[in-house]
């Protein structure tokens, strides 16, 4: 088992869009399978390649789904260059991430969607998905174009967010699993965030 430290909001990375994956070699298999084992023993239900600092278009989740004695299993679903095609409904739900510790927000998504992604063997397969599933999946796909989850937030909530967002930038947080803070990550902000209003 290998796990990985996940980069903390403030983080470089966590803004960079990844890059598609047009090969699968040997060393991105291992690197996947460390981030399976990372999103594991970080109880996560998801994460993207950026989140340990690699800026390849690979999602890990783990779909909730239970078996027949009700107990949740641990199964993890891989996705290479996953593309939204279809959004239907909105629902409103609480989310975090791995990379922003202790920080929870009611956030609007989609409550049914189809995506297009390639698994190990580069085929292309498209996936039907709703409810906290279809939540996770657009979240790390998120992630891979530079989004985070606060940035669905109003300015306002926003606003009173700033204080723990600085912190957790700074690695001032607890967590049970590895992290690092990109101390040298550019504090300049980019044209998107000046237009959301987002440090």
């Amino acid at each position: 088992m290998r796990i990985l430290p996940i980069y903390l909001y403030g983080s470089a990375v966590l803004r960079t869009r990844a890059q598609e994956v047009t090969r699968v070699t040997e060393t991105l298999k291992k690197q996947i399978s460390a981030m399976v084992d990372t999103m594991f023993t970080a109880d996560g239900v998801g994460l993207a390649a950026n989140q340990v600092g690699l800026l390849k278009r690979v999602i890990v989740i783990n779909p909730c789904e239970e078996d027949d004695n009700g107990q949740e299993r641990l199964e993890a679903l891989v996705l290479l260059n996953p593309e939204v095609v279809e959004q239907k409904g909105k629902f409103k739900m609480k989310e975090g991430c791995l990379s922003l510790p202790d920080i929870r927000e009611d956030v609007t998504r989609a409550e049914c969607i189809t995506i297009r992604f390639q698994d190990l063997e580069l085929n292309s397969l498209t996936l039907e998905a709703d409810g906290l599933t279809a939540r996770v999946l657009l979240h790390e796909i998120d992630h891979l174009n530079g989004v985070m989850f606060v940035d669905h937030l109003s300015l306002a909530r926003r606003a009173l967010l700033r204080g723990k967002l600085r912190s957790i930038s700074r690695g001032k947080c607890e967590t049970e699993y590895p992290v690092v803070a990109d101390k040298s990550a550019p504090r300049k902000k980019t044209a998107a965030q000046k237009k959301k209003g987002l440090r």
